[in-house]
């Protein structure tokens, strides 16, 4: 990872909005930092993330990495041949779009072992960011990427919980775990459908700073049924809204 790269990368359990806030970062991104080398890469096995975004996806990481593991079956090759060949395949697959690029990790084969091959992906992934100068991270619910230490090396992570007691306990794990696996400079949790905004009183939750509370987005269910992406969104719509709260109080904005 490059010194200059700002990497964000958001979790938390599944139906908190983390997509949608995912969504929201890229756009604000592009609007703020028109100049700016932009990557959103879909870690949610659901893709989720390219519908937000209204991206088509053509090829995800995974079908990447089962035909690097077919080439490479059966033969010797160097460790830095399959390297550069996993990297000019994942610039090949890369959705190049207004403002960003957009790369799907995709939902990987249950069977079969690819170690060696996720190893040397994992090394691309982290060539990749050196080429750009943010990289928002849509990971998947729960904890298991971090507890994999898919997302070992990121400048940002954003904790993104509903009011639930439930999801504000992961928030408790994630910060636990992150603390030992996740190299990390700024953590910060966004409290997302607050049906109660005036209720979330702490200024931390489960040791994670509040850097914004954003309530029931009307706007954006009524943009998620319809199927359009968050660039349709009113600019003063409440997710838009908090999170450029968010990126402000992180230093980003």
């Amino acid at each position: 990872m490059s010194d200059k790269t700002t990497v964000i990368a958001l979790a938390g359990k599944g139906g908190v909005g983390k997509t949608s806030l995912s969504a929201a970062i890229v756009r604000l991104l592009t609007e703020a930092k028109p100049d700016a080398r932009i990557l959103a890469i879909d870690a949610d096995p659901a893709i989720g993330l390219s519908v937000a975004l209204g991206v088509t996806v053509t090829e995800t990481l995974d079908e990447i990495r089962l035909r690097v593991a077919e080439d490479v079956t059966g033969k010797l090759k160097d460790t830095q041949d399959i390297l550069a060949e996993a990297r000019f395949r994942l610039f090949e697959a890369m959705a190049e779009e207004e403002g960003f690029a957009f790369l799907a990790i995709g939902r990987p084969e249950a069977a079969g072992c690819y170690c060696a091959i996720n190893t040397y992906l994992r090394q691309v992934i982290g060539l990749l960011t050196d080429e750009f100068d943010y990289v928002v991270i849509d990971g998947e619910a729960g904890i298991e990427q971090i507890n994999r230490r898919v997302m070992e090396k990121v400048t940002h992570l954003v904790c993104v919980s509903d009011q639930s007691r439930k999801g504000l306990s992961i928030i408790d794990t994630i910060h636990s775990v992150a603390d030992k696996l996740v190299m990390y400079d700024k953590i910060g949790l966004i409290v997302n459908r607050a049906t109660l905004p005036d209720r979330v009183a702490p200024a931390t939750e489960g040791g994670v700073p509040v850097i914004a509370v954003i309530p029931q987005d009307n706007a954006m269910t009524e943009n998620d049924i319809e199927g359009r992406s968050i660039f349709e969104l009113p600019a003063d719509s409440p997710v838009l809204t908090g999170a450029r709260t968010a990126l402000t109080a992180l230093g980003i904005l």
